[in-house]
């Protein structure tokens, strides 16, 4: 999987580190001897949690800047975390997102429109061009940070639900693109998660996951190169349930 030389770290840059999530997966990869980029908008909370993972886990950790919605730095935020890293990444998670009020994207097309530009095609765009690079060399892994929303189109959630789906059916496409290349691609799919994007959302207590976990489930996933995992892994078999119940059912239920 890795170019590494010997001795050298394995690493990787994780995009959009400063959710809740993010900071327990990069504090994950730091313990399993990995390097990294953090990477977001606001770079100085970045560097706060850098220099927290440093102390900790006594590995490199840098901060470069991204910004999801600006597509034509992508390329260059590639080429930013290579030389900051001083080689080509051995993996990239992508980890932002946005969850609108469903009403709100009902109501406002700029609302709708930025939960499908975040969660889809700013994601979209940037784990296009890790994958070039990985594909060229023929090593590497790729995840991104999904949802069970987008496994069905439910009333409370539909809007963030088809930016998910859209995000699943490329990240599938990306897998088997990209099998043949040695290159690994894992959908994360969480349940609920106690996360700020989350706060004052009403969610059944005992579904609640906290970050710490589900980010441990997520990079094991990702390092054992999983395709697709439902964290905790029970929401497979409550999504199934839910992707079965007729159509005509359905439209009935408060979901």
């Amino acid at each position: 999987m890795s170019n590494a030389s010997p001795g050298s770290l394995e690493s990787v840059v994780i995009v959009g580190a400063s959710s809740t999530l993010a900071r327990a997966m990069a504090a994950c990869f730091a313990a399993r001897d990995h390097a990294l980029v953090l990477a977001g908008r606001d770079t100085a909370e970045l560097e706060v949690i850098a220099q927290d993972l440093r102390v900790r886990h006594a590995r490199p950790c840098h901060v470069v800047h991204f910004d999801a919605l600006d597509y034509g730095s992508h390329p260059g935020f590639v080429a930013q975390c290579a030389a900051a890293l001083g080689a080509p990444p051995d993996g990239a998670v992508v980890c932002f997102g946005v969850l609108p009020a469903q009403e709100d994207a009902q109501e406002d097309f700029t609302v709708a429109s930025r939960c499908l530009d975040t969660n889809y095609t700013g994601a979209m765009s940037v784990l296009e061009r890790f994958a070039a690079v990985f594909e060229a060399r023929g090593s590497g892994f790729l995840a991104a940070v999904s949802s069970v929303a987008g496994d069905r189109g439910r009333k409370s959630n539909y809007h963030y639900g088809a930016a998910k789906a859209a995000l699943n059916v490329f990240l599938g496409g990306l897998q088997n693109r990209l099998h043949a290349r040695g290159v690994s691609v894992t959908t994360i799919k969480p349940g609920f998660l106690d996360t700020k994007m989350t706060w004052g959302l009403d969610m059944p207590a005992r579904l609640v996951t906290d970050p710490e976990r589900a980010a441990d489930m997520a990079v094991r996933a990702i390092l054992k190169r999983r395709g697709v995992v439902y964290v905790p892994a029970y929401w497979r078999l409550i999504m199934g349930v839910i992707c079965h119940i007729p159509g005509a059912v359905f439209k009935r239920l408060s979901l």
